[in-house]
């Protein structure tokens, strides 16, 4: 999926989505990553397992560690004829510093 396709939204902009149910935050990180510390709420999809066919339904905003990650899980949807193509720009190091909710440990 080129850049072109993608729909960059700010930390803000992905939780004011999922904030109001009008979509899913999906996290591709790795589980170790994840361990330390991920978004409040976020369905967990880690890229190495990642599985198009097995994301939840409705619109779905992908997240990783700063964007590129998330970009590739994009693509994969984008080959599987899934029209997901919205991402966190700069991903959970965008989440953290804009103050958003997140789990740790």
């Amino acid at each position: 999926m080129s850049e072109a396709n993608l729909e960059n939204l700010s930390a803000r902009e992905a939780h004011a989505l999922v904030k109001a149910g009008q979509a899913t935050l999906v996290d591709v990180r790795e589980p170790a990553e994840t361990k330390v510390m991920r978004a409040a709420g976020a369905v967990l999809a880690p890229l190495s397992t990642f599985r198009p066919d097995r994301l939840p339904a409705g619109r779905l905003v992908f997240i990783c560690g700063s964007g590129k990650r998330s970009g590739t899980a994009l693509a994969r949807c984008a080959a599987a004829g899934l029209a997901h193509r919205a991402h966190v720009a700069g991903g959970m190091a965008a989440w953290v510093a804009a103050g958003l909710p997140v789990i740790s440990g």
